[in-house]
């Protein structure tokens, strides 16, 4: 079963792998013809296709082309104003077939006395709040009417509502979508619509334009991520990378937490840090209470980039990991945070933790050293992810996301990406996203195309001289072109 969501993030990524939305409605309302065809064998009976505006009609059109090869076919279409491009050309297509086609609410009553089938594709998923008008009153007579046969498309109009189409058969695409029963949408059949392969394995823009979280026109100052990153001491630029990250995803503000040694040169990286300095050269429990102050303030934090390895440090992390975890503050466990968090898992245990290891940070992590072979990799990750019960971004030549239920991989990257501070950039759009509400493995989903992509676009224009600094300053280019 499959939510709405996971059906937008799988049409937008089909596009993205080579299936255009408009070949996957063709073949939809195709699939939808040779249902109508197995089922109903006497070519005499009349059919009516009643159509929505939107892609559920569009399914519909073509489901209509198809049939009047072998049916006399009705077209009833809810609205004069359809609302999708892929949808339109289906119906100037339509057009030109040999079909009936009404769009005025005073033909409905004839329309459903002089027709056998109803087919319904008015509306697909994605409906919310009870069901509007012209469609409650089209859905309340197709309801009522006698001895009709009803197919619905995908999904019956209404399914969740009050008012819903109660039908014999639905013909759905790809998986069951969430809410359908036997009892509300009558014999489920799904049918293959030509989903590609890799449009379900790999992470694509459907991530980032259906998990994105898109600021409220009214919002205020932090009501769009405030990111806490305590990093730097022995590496200055690692925290203040995730920073730049982090605002060019779209946060309000970002807090950075940094030793005596690096604060004034994290802080002239940009003027849009809040840079907090801690007491010492290096991060140790002393500094706890001055994060705290900040992790109030809080909505999302990163650990460890550019925080080195030194025993009173480690020591501190494990405190902190505590004290954020207590806070239930959203936490992206980066780069030198992972070692001492490897030696005591039960601190992040089944909490909204992304942990970002490479493969030798997965050893420190969990004490496996893990295989070349793809699949037995993608076992080990998703089983920790589970065993923890936190998401798990495995970096490398393809990334690996799991959270221990789902797992996805990532291919969008260049080999350029080596450079040194991609990571940190990688952590900054995660905390980014996590700091704006997002769960964790939809964060980790969608941070894997945006960063991948992003250092995609640099490397059209910077080629093998990439930085880690270019890859930021295309975030908002990516962003742009998706949203």
């Amino acid at each position: 079963m499959i939510s709405e969501a996971e059906m937008k993030v799988i049409d937008t990524n089909s596009e993205y792998f080579g299936v255009p939305t408009l070949q996957l409605m063709e073949n939809a309302g195709k699939n939808v013809a040779e249902f109508v065809r197995n089922q109903i064998k006497d070519t005499k009976k009349n059919i009516l296709i009643l159509c929505g505006t939107g892609n559920n009609g569009g399914d519909g059109f073509v489901a209509a082309r198809y049939l009047t090869q072998y049916y006399k076919v009705s077209v009833f279409l809810a609205g004069t104003e359809i609302k999708t491009s892929i949808s339109k050309k289906n119906y100037q297509k339509l057009q030109t077939c040999d079909v009936k086609i009404s769009t005025s609410p005073q033909d409905l009553d004839s329309l459903l006395a002089e027709n056998d089938v109803l087919v319904d594709a008015l509306l697909g998923t994605g409906l919310s709040g009870p069901l509007k008008e012209p469609y409650a009153t089209i859905v309340k007579k197709i309801n009522d009417a006698q001895k009709k046969i009803i197919i619905s498309v995908d999904v019956p109009t209404g399914l969740g509502t009050l008012t819903a189409i109660r039908p014999d058969e639905t013909v759905t695409f790809h998986d069951k979508k969430s809410g359908m029963t036997d009892q509300n949408s009558g014999t489920i059949t799904i049918v293959d619509i030509g989903i590609p392969q890799e449009a379900l394995t790999f992470v694509g823009p459907g991530e980032l334009t259906v998990y994105y979280p898109r600021p409220a026109k009214k919002s205020h100052k932090g009501d769009n991520g405030v990111v806490l990153i305590i990093g730097g001491g022995p590496y200055i630029g690692a925290p203040a990378l995730s920073g730049l990250a982090a605002l060019r995803t779209g946060v309000d503000l970002v807090y950075i937490a940094t030793p005596q040694r690096s604060w004034e040169s994290v802080a002239a990286f940009s003027p849009n840090f809040i840079v907090k300095d801690l007491t010492q050269d290096m991060f140790t429990k002393i500094d706890i209470p001055l994060i705290e102050e900040l992790l109030r303030k809080s909505t999302g934090v990163i650990l460890g980039p550019g925080l080195g390895t030194a025993p009173e440090t480690e020591e501190a992390i494990i405190l902190l990991v505590r004290r954020i975890i207590a806070e239930k503050k959203p936490l992206v466990l980066d780069a030198d945070a992972i070692k001492p968090v490897g030696g005591n898992l039960s601190l992040i245990k089944n909490s909204t933790t992304v942990v970002t290891p490479h493969v030798g940070e997965f050893k420190k992590l969990t004490g496996i050293t893990l295989p070349q072979d793809l699949d037995e990799r993608m076992t080990l990750v998703k089983e920790w992810s589970k065993k923890i019960g936190v998401t798990i971004f495995l970096k490398g030549y393809l990334d690996i996301l799991s959270n221990g239920i789902n797992i996805k991989q990532n291919k969008v990257h260049n080999e350029a990406m080596t450079v040194g501070g991609t990571g940190d950039v990688l952590a900054g759009i995660i905390g980014a996203l996590l700091s704006k509400g997002v769960r964790p493995f939809e964060a980790v989903r969608v941070a894997a195309f945006l960063n991948g992509e992003a250092g995609n676009e640099a490397f059209q224009k910077k080629s093998y001289g990439l930085l880690a600094t270019d890859i930021i300053e295309e975030i908002p280019t990516i962003l742009k072109k998706y949203l």
